[in-house]
């Protein structure tokens, strides 16, 4: 039952209501669509140049400085809303105002001025942002607002500090990073190798010398005392452009001898001289250094091959600069690389090189090989064998059997991986 006629005072009054649920919904649109949007995605709109998009890097870039007094402002428009249709209600239906303005915040309210406007920012994150954004910057100008921001991002970072966490510590991982490229993928907004080389790079940073580096079994070198000629036929019969040059053994490397050279040399009829007086200086590096850190010093020394040492001195094998683009790129073949299968298929198994990197293995594969202090095949199968297998043997591993293939003396040649229970 009306318990009083509308008046003019009911109104203004219910304008009122209208102009702040009007402030509050575009409140909770920009609320959900800035908060959604990431500092990448900000930047990537900035330089696609759509309108907006400066505020939207600089609120996205200090998000602590917009999200407190966004809060404040739905809070207020909706307390003050809600208060008012209240008092409306209440003059209009009497003791039945109090249903009837709760039906009409709960219902109507919630779903116009609050559902709707940030299921749009869910919708549309980057419509929403670029049009919410000029104003809550704008907003975020006005020196009362700006001064209620400051004051309520120091009680936040004062309260949150008690817990020993730091209001804008959050960065973006590299775990987020492969994520987003994931996404991206998902979405077709990148090729398939567009998201590996992603993932490449960011794994690039953890890879390892010792991961990347030809073994020392199968590093192919000359003697000191060897002639100009012999190391011309040995480094043509392999496909070497650079040959180690060893002194007394494999852990004497003299230095370097360039394929250019060498057939320089015979061109000009000095095949007979000696190896060693022609070699420059090699560079040695740890197996543990970063390949990161380790191709700005190749291209300094300007020698695409590097003597590889192990923490006692000994020589570990050797590195090119083939070898680190290979972890960029994947692999890469030419007319002197031999062609060696890394993998065969067969029923439920698939037969894998003993020198294939375990994490290759995996990501090529599918496969779930457990990594912990070796970095091959053949390396996790001595590890589980405890010494030297036979052809034959087979070790399980998470959920793995890993049978032995081929073996050349003591060196694990191939593997045959099956899927089977946990063991």
């Amino acid at each position: 039952m009306i318990a009083a006629q509308w008046s003019s005072g009911d109104t203004y009054l219910a304008l009122v209501v209208l102009v702040l649920l009007t402030f509050s919904a575009f409140f909770a649109l920009a609320e959900t669509s800035l908060v959604r949007m990431s500092r990448s995605r900000s930047r990537g709109l900035r330089d696609e140049e759509r309108r907006g998009a400066d505020a939207l890097v600089r609120l996205t870039d200090s998000p602590e400085q917009f999200l407190n007094p966004l809060l404040l402002l739905v809070l207020i428009c909706q307390l003050v809303s809600a208060t008012l249709v209240g008092v409306l209600a209440g003059h209009l239906f009497g003791a039945a105002g109090v249903l009837v303005a709760t039906v009409l915040e709960v219902v109507i309210i919630f779903v116009i001025f609050e559902a709707i406007p940030k299921n749009f920012a869910v919708a549309h994150p980057d419509t929403a942002a670029l049009v919410s954004a000029p104003i809550v910057d704008a907003l975020l100008r006005f020196a009362p607002i700006r001064w209620t921001a400051s004051a309520l991002l120091a009680v936040a970072q004062w309260v949150i500090g008690l817990f020993g966490t730091n209001v804008a510590a959050q960065r973006m991982t590299e775990s987020e990073v492969l994520a987003m490229a994931d996404v991206a993928h998902e979405d077709e907004a990148i090729a398939s190798e567009e998201r590996n080389f992603i993932h490449s790079v960011i794994e690039f940073g953890d890879t390892v010398v010792r991961e990347v580096m030809v073994p020392r079994i199968d590093m192919v070198d000359v003697a000191s005392l060897a002639s100009v000629r012999e190391a011309l036929r040995l480094a043509i019969e392999t496909g070497r452009s650079r040959l180690p040059v060893l002194g007394e053994g494999v852990d004497d490397v003299l230095g370097i001898v360039n394929l250019r050279v060498l057939a320089a040399l015979v061109d000009e009829g000095r095949g007979e001289e000696t190896v060693g007086a022609h070699a420059s200086p090699a560079h040695f590096v740890p197996e543990t250094k970063r390949v990161a850190s380790l191709l700005p010093e190749i291209r300094r020394a300007q020698s695409h091959l590097v003597i590889v040492v192990d923490e006692y001195g000994g020589t570990a094998g050797l590195v090119t600069l083939e070898d680190i683009l290979e972890e960029l790129v994947g692999e890469i073949t030419d007319e002197s690389d031999q062609s060696v299968p890394l993998a065969a298929l067969t029923k439920g198994s698939i037969t894998l090189s003993g020198r294939l990197n375990i994490d290759d293995a995996n990501l090529d594969y599918d496969l779930a090989l457990p990594k912990d202090g070796w970095d091959t095949i053949g390396g996790l199968v001595l590890d589980l064998a405890g010494g030297v297998p036979d052809v034959g043997d087979e070790f399980y591993a998470r959920g793995y059997r890993l049978t032995v293939t081929r073996l050349d003396g003591r060196r694990v040649e191939e593997v045959r991986v099956e899927r089977v229970g946990e063991s």
